[in-house]
């Protein structure tokens, strides 16, 4: 539990620290996203590769989402993902319906600009991820409602 709130609170911490230096003018706010996705893609290769140096080869791309969204989303968000829906043609979209890194913030819509700042880092958790699993991806994030996101 400790290591949980933790990682909470290291990720607000970055998210805010990269926000507020934005804002005093050493950086651009598509710049502080761009940060934390890439700190996301290294940290998600960095864990595939922990978490599948035992596991068999991958069938293909079906299993390995099934991964990310079992073993891999569990590990990192204690939690599996809520729904995972394709299109059978690449498109995968994996919905999580109460959001670890969103369900500190408050539900009202005032606070729907935000949560894409939040997501950035996840974003690049799950590229970096795929990536060293042999998927080249493009990985974005929607939030319609708090703290559901797709």
């Amino acid at each position: 539990m400790a290591d949980e709130a933790l990682f909470l609170l290291l990720h607000n911490e970055m998210v805010a620290g990269l926000y507020r230096a934005a804002e005093q003018g050493e950086g651009e706010n598509g710049r502080c996203t761009t940060k934390l996705e890439s700190m996301g893609f290294r940290v998600g290769q960095g864990l595939i590769e922990r978490f599948t140096k035992d596991t068999a080869r991958f069938k293909d791309e079906l299993d390995i989402m099934k991964f990310i969204c079992k073993d891999f989303w569990t590990t990192v968000f204690k939690k599996q993902i809520d729904n995972l829906r394709t299109n059978h043609q690449g498109i995968y979209v994996l919905q999580d319906n109460k959001f670890r890194l969103l369900t500190q913030m408050s539900a009202g819509k005032q606070y729907l600009e935000h949560a894409p700042k939040y997501l950035a880092f996840t974003c690049g958790l799950i590229r970096g991820g795929l990536l060293n699993l042999g998927i080249k991806s493009i990985v974005t994030a929607e939030v319609s409602s708090m703290p559901a996101c797709k």
